[in-house]
């Protein structure tokens, strides 16, 4: 089984080459790859196969050729992941399975067609706008934090962390506790506190996020557009462009009357082969 790994501001995947969809993936196989002691590490699997090939995507594949297949690290499907949908581009275009043009690149998730494009070194998707969904609360060492809601086709909760508490300083060893009723089939949790003003953004948010699925992890994308709606919402805007900073790095959220673009850094780090046996 070839692999290639990759990672988008620190949030890294194994890809998995698989067009025609003849690959048996299960849950127990993705949470063995995912393993960073006994396996290749990630935070979750990116299948690459033609929607034509794949039950979730058969319906895309007018819009799209190409299926994103991701997988958490734990094993559970998800229904898209912004990071993982800049490095799955990045994948198809390097290794020749799409070819580099001036016009988006449509991949088909369980959430919907995205549109793709490259900005040099990096890649940009352009996702569904993030839906604000009310106010609920996530429960962390003690702590009650307030938050909003927000569904990115995949479900966020974006707390502020109170003044005086550093973001730093919150424990994400273990899960969020949240209402599984607001979200039940389970949450990504975003911890935010505000930065300085960066150059040619509204705003300007730092955050750690602890992922349903993958514990916490140094980058999530559609966790940062979910961040990014919340601040330029608390700055009394509907559209505009948000820095937002992860422990990987930084991404670049543009949200507009229609959309959000997610703009940031996709790297193909190596490719190998699953020995046999293993």
């Amino acid at each position: 089984m070839e692999f290639t790994k990759g990672h988008g501001t620190g949030n890294d995947f194994v890809i998995l080459p698989d067009p025609d969809g003849t690959l048996e993936l299960t849950p127990g196989l993705v949470a063995a790859l995912c393993d960073r002691r006994r396996g290749i590490g990630g935070d979750g699997v990116l299948r690459v196969v033609r929607a034509a090939h794949h039950a979730d995507g058969v319906a895309l594949a007018d819009e799209a050729e190409w299926f994103m297949d991701y997988w958490n690290s734990d094993g559970s499907a998800a229904e898209m992941c912004g990071n993982g949908a800049r490095v799955f581009v990045r994948y198809l275009l390097e290794s020749g399975l799409a070819a580099p043009s001036g016009a988006v690149l449509p991949v088909a998730t369980r959430a919907g067609v995205v549109r793709a494009r490259v900005e040099g070194e990096g890649v940009a998707v352009e996702m569904r706008r993030p839906r604000l969904a009310g106010a609920s609360v996530a429960g962390l060492g003690g702590l009650a934090l307030p938050g909003t809601a927000v569904d990115v086709g995949n479900p966020h909760l974006v707390c502020p962390v109170p003044a005086g508490l550093e973001l730093s300083a919150l424990d994400l060893t273990r899960a969020p506790e949240f209402d599984p009723v607001v979200f039940p089939a389970g949450v990504n949790v975003e911890f935010v506190t505000v930065g300085d003003p960066v150059d040619g953004a509204d705003g300007h948010v730092r955050m750690r996020v602890y992922e349903r699925g993958s514990a916490e992890t140094h980058s999530c994308g559609t966790g940062a557009c979910a961040v990014a709606a919340v601040a330029l919402r608390d700055g009394g805007r509907d559209t505009g462009v948000v820095a937002v900073d992860v422990p990987g790095g930084r991404l670049v959220v543009t949200l507009t009357t229609q959309s959000c673009w997610l703009s940031g850094p996709a790297v193909l780090v190596a490719t190998g082969e699953v020995s046999r046996g293993w």
